[in-house]
């Protein structure tokens, strides 16, 4: 498909995926038919042969279902892959397509002729198919011990690597400022910035469920003061907390959030206000990162972001990611000022080490005039990504 900087390839295991994690507008979902759809269990996924979901456990029309649930990109896709001979595929409940089917065209059919029910994700995604692939590109790109992909950067000059990572940047930074424009556009500024902050906070496996808090329960109704546990039943079953460090346990980060919202009710206007007030600020990505933090008073900038914001709620690298990845993004987005700079010369937040050492390795981040900062970072996060991604 065709995608912010040339065309890219998008598997259908990422469609696969955004079924399993429900990663998409779950409330209120209609079918095609114009039929009700709760789903209580996306089902097995199933990684042999046969249909994709096994044993999903459904609501259509307020009528139980369990069955099977095939995921394709389009209608047709089911008849050319021979699954109504396939005596696997009759127990099949569900037909999850990407794209909507074509205007008079016949429904899938199980063996028996009996018509599948057809849900279309398309409409119900929470963001571009772009930035579904990309994440899914970053989780095979860091889970790799491999990292003899950076090689041909090593054959390059220290500055012309610098340059390269600096244009790559600078291309995360226009598709972050892009997915705040259409959140705001499509949420209103402060549940945009409600949901960009629990979703954030929930990590990326726990990004899913904390959408449906955010959906849930709006800013306004974190200042009642409820119980963690109220939060946690609004995604019931999926929360993933195998592998998740206790400092990042969900019930963990919703209790932080409550102390944030707490202290600092009002934070998405403090945000709004301090990004239409700013002076515009142009400093160039290739400028020495430490003499940029010097003469802006970065330090008082974290401050602001810190305590004003997140009513020193959060700290760490994960303030950093909060900043970085979602809330300056959504104030430029917000206020129409540019603030890449910014963004470009603040401190890196959650990343592999792998990409750390990458950056220090290739000599673009080192010694006190040039900190590590999370523009290097992205810069080199893209590059690999490009390398996964696109044509």
């Amino acid at each position: 498909m065709q995608g912010m900087y040339g065309p890219f390839t998008m598997a259908e295991r990422v469609l696969q995926k955004i079924w399993l994690q429900q990663d998409f507008v779950a409330r209120g979902v209609v079918l095609t038919d114009g039929r009700s759809l709760e789903v209580s269990s996306p089902g097995r996924w199933n990684l042999l042969g046969g249909p994709d979901f096994l044993q999903a456990r459904l609501s259509i029309a307020g009528r139980e279902v369990v069955g099977d649930v095939e995921v394709h990109f389009y209608s047709s896709d089911w008849q050319a892959h021979g699954h109504r001979a396939n005596p696997a595929y009759r127990h099949v409940v569900l037909h999850v397509l990407l794209f909507p089917p074509a205007k008079g065209s016949a429904p899938a059919r199980r063996g028996d002729g009996t018509a599948i029910p057809v849900l279309v994700l398309l409409p119900l995604l929470h963001r571009d198919l772009e930035e579904y692939v990309t994440d899914d590109a970053l989780e095979a790109v860091t889970a790799r011990d491999d990292w003899r992909r950076i090689a041909e950067l090593n054959n390059l000059p220290g500055e012309q690597v610098r340059e390269l990572l600096c244009v790559r940047a600078r291309q995360r930074w226009v598709q972050k400022l892009g997915y705040a424009s259409q959140r705001i556009a499509k949420l209103g500024w402060e549940a945009a910035a409600h949901c960009t902050a629990l979703e954030i906070l929930g990590y990326r496996r726990n990004r899913v469920p904390m959408l449906l808090v955010a959906g849930r329960w709006p800013l306004g109704s974190w200042r009642d003061g409820r119980e963690v546990e109220e939060y946690l039943a609004t995604a019931k079953n999926q929360w993933e907390r195998q592998g998740v460090r206790p400092a990042n346990h969900p019930a963990t980060r919703l209790a932080q959030y409550a102390v944030w919202t707490a202290r600092s009710p009002d934070w998405p206007t403090r945000l709004g206000d301090w990004a239409g007030h700013r002076p515009p600020w142009f400093p160039r990505f290739d400028a020495s990162t430490a003499a940029i933090r010097r003469d802006v008073h970065f330090k008082l900038t974290q401050e602001f972001f810190r305590s004003e914001i997140m009513g020193e709620a959060v700290g760490g690298s994960r303030c950093h990611t909060l900043v970085c990845d979602g809330l300056l993004p959504l104030a430029a987005a917000w206020s129409g000022k540019d603030l890449s700079g910014l963004w470009f010369h603040w401190h890196p937040g959650d990343l592999p080490e792998q990409i750390r050492r990458a950056v220090r390795d290739l000599g673009v981040c080192q010694g006190r005039s040039n900190p590590l900062n999370h523009g290097c970072s992205q810069g080199m996060l893209a590059w690999l990504i490009e390398r996964e991604v696109y044509a």
